[in-house]
């Protein structure tokens, strides 16, 4: 840019314009920072979901965030991918090498299924919360696949909450932040996973043995012994049925099928109320399969029974 001057205002001027000049060009040809937004959703009953979406032409390889709770604890965490090609995030860094086995001839991974792998970092890693049951957890959750790329948004979990607080996610720049897949670091709005409101309803009350098991699957009212007092007995839909009073008949049988021998994640309506036993079974983690079927059979079709008496 040339300027023509000839008093000291006029000089001022144009070296203002100039700059000016300068801004602009900068402004225009400086690269537009995309971002990965993070956001955390009430579900009701204590459960919050973990989402994410990314306007990067690269897509995300892993996140390490913390998920903080105001008050009450963290109790669980579930509705994740697990192992690789899924069009997930379903390798967790942290908890890999103390779970997961891999063939050396191979190089593959026989059995994802191990107890115990998810994508909560130990409490004594560097860096980490103290998870599960304290008011913070970290997690690690990393993608591998050769055809089945994680989509630009979605879901990376769910977690439980104790009581009604205020959860806030960050990210954990010890254990890695948000890595893109050309492995540059993300910019990441947490606008939406800030000091979020949770609440719990009714299913509070949930009074079985196995509330880890309660927690992990969601939360299910249909396991709550005020509503559903005969569930644990084969009473999938809270229903008799004929004149006779069938608590534990055709109805119940059509819930379990429909449920049977599939994993948590593939789970959908009321299927998981035909998880009788409140436990997984098998390296697959079936919620529905024999030892359900055994107590729905022990039950069939008994006039007025099995007693309302599930704990």
């Amino acid at each position: 840019m040339y300027c023509s001057v000839q008093t000291k205002r006029e000089e001022r001027g144009c070296t203002m314009r100039k700059l000016l000049f300068v801004l602009v060009v900068a402004v225009l040809t400086s690269p537009v920072w995309a971002t990965v937004t993070i956001t955390a959703t009430d579900l009701g009953e204590g459960v919050v979901s973990i989402d994410y979406s990314s306007d990067e032409t690269e897509l995300v390889r892993a996140f390490a965030l913390d998920i903080i709770v105001d008050s009450g604890t963290i109790d669980a965490i579930s509705d994740f991918k697990v192992g690789d090609d899924n069009n997930g995030y379903g390798i967790f860094p942290g908890n890999f090498s103390l779970f997961i086995t891999v063939d050396p001839a191979t190089g593959e991974v026989s059995d994802w299924g191990v107890a115990g792998y998810s994508p909560v970092a130990d409490g004594n890693d560097p860096g980490a919360l103290g998870g599960l049951g304290t008011n913070g957890i970290t997690i690690e959750m990393g993608s591998l696949y050769d055809t089945k790329a994680p989509p630009k948004q979605g879901r990376l979990c769910t977690v439980t909450c104790s009581e009604p607080c205020l959860l806030t996610v960050t990210t954990n720049a010890t254990r890695g932040n948000v890595v893109l897949e050309d492995a540059s670091e993300a910019v990441v709005d947490l606008t939406g996973a800030t000091n979020v409101q949770t609440s719990l309803g009714a299913t509070e009350s949930y009074t079985g043995p196995n509330k880890d098991e309660w927690f992990a699957v969601g939360s299910p009212e249909c396991w709550i012994a005020s509503i559903n007092p005969r569930q644990c007995h084969g009473d999938a839909d809270g229903a008799s049925q004929g004149k006779d009073k069938y608590w534990v008949s055709t109805n119940d049988l059509d819930i379990l099928i429909s449920a049977w021998n599939k994993p948590l994640e593939s789970l959908t309506g009321n299927q998981i109320c035909a998880d009788f036993d409140h436990l997984s079974q098998g390296t697959n983690k079936y919620r529905v399969s024999t030892n359900d079927l055994d107590i729905l059979i022990a039950n069939w079709q008994l006039p007025d029974v099995p007693a309302p008496d599930c704990p």
